[in-house]
């Protein structure tokens, strides 16, 4: 294997002529450039060099190597200030996939906090729903993940192999339309709505919404499904059905003609952001978790 260090003093050895007005540019012993040149040369398997007296010359594969040695050098000089600028986190990328609501709500706060303190640092944003957006990223498809699991939801153990970052506990309540019976209500049972017409949200709170009905002892009527947050309020305050929606959705919405009346008892989901072991010692990635943290606590 080649080294740099011995290509270095290969490029000297080549541009004075001498091991030891080599040794004098590079701060090194004439013997000491001695012995990198032999080990270069076992490396390669071939002389680099031919002595006669107190002159030397390259050989074709010498000259060969010295000829690729400038484009190597200044590729991993480039390589080096560059890991040093992600390291410093004056560079750097990070590609984060949001779930709607939070993309609405807590990662635009995130993202401007982090472009002004790391303005080098960029990040990507995409959409997707758990429990696609932990594929994505055990893929390797993105660096971030933010996600939601509801309380008590089975597959607790589904994150195990992730780094989690806790953000904030989400509480779902209940969308009625304004003129509804239970609108000007200070809390609301789910099985008081046991004979409304329902309108569901994505898959993973649909089926939310049909475990919590369950256990009140009724299956819902699901006359409208969308994963799309306006949408539902547009619907309720349409008076076409009740919803029930985490609190962040509403925050990500100016719902009309409906009211927000308190679920109980009380249905949560834990909002984390989530990233691989070895992700969450880059700078970039875990500057982006820190400002997350912030943005979920402001």
């Amino acid at each position: 294997m080649i080294e740099a260090r011995h290509l270095r003093v290969l490029r000297a050895v080549a541009a004075t002529g001498s091991f030891s007005a080599a040794g004098r540019e590079l701060g090194c012993t004439q013997p000491a450039i001695s012995q990198q040149m032999k080990a270069l040369e076992a490396s390669v398997g071939t002389p680099l060099l031919i002595r006669t007296g107190r002159e030397m010359r390259l050989t074709q594969a010498g000259e060969a190597l010295v000829r690729h040695a400038a484009g190597i050098l200044a590729g991993l000089t480039a390589a080096e200030e560059e890991v040093a600028a992600i390291a410093g986190l004056r560079a750097g990328r990070v590609r984060l996939v949001s779930f709607p609501s939070g993309s609405s709500t807590l990662v635009p706060t995130a993202l401007a906090a982090l472009r002004d303190a790391h303005p080098g640092t960029r990040v990507f944003l995409e959409e997707a729903e758990p429990p696609a957006s932990v594929g994505m990223l055990r893929e390797g498809d993105c660096d971030v993940a933010l996600a939601f699991r509801y309380e008590g939801a089975a597959g607790a153990e589904e994150w195990e192999d992730l780094v989690v970052r806790p953000l904030l506990t989400d509480r779902l309540v209940a969308l009625v339309p304004e003129r509804h019976r239970l609108a000007g209500a200070q809390s609301v049972a789910i099985g008081e709505l046991a004979r409304e017409p329902w309108i569901a949200g994505c898959p993973r709170c649909r089926g939310q919404l049909v475990e919590v009905c369950a256990a009140a002892g009724f299956t819902p009527r699901i006359d409208f499904a969308t994963d799309d947050y306006p949408a539902v309020a547009g619907l309720v305050g349409a008076g076409l059905g009740v919803a029930v929606l985490p609190q962040l959705a509403i925050e990500s919405v100016r719902p009309r003609g409906v009211r927000t009346v308190t679920l109980e008892p009380a249905v949560r989901r834990e909002i984390v952001a989530l990233t691989l072991p070895d992700l969450a010692q880059v700078p970039a990635v875990a500057a982006t978790l820190g400002q997350l943290a912030r943005a979920a606590h402001r």
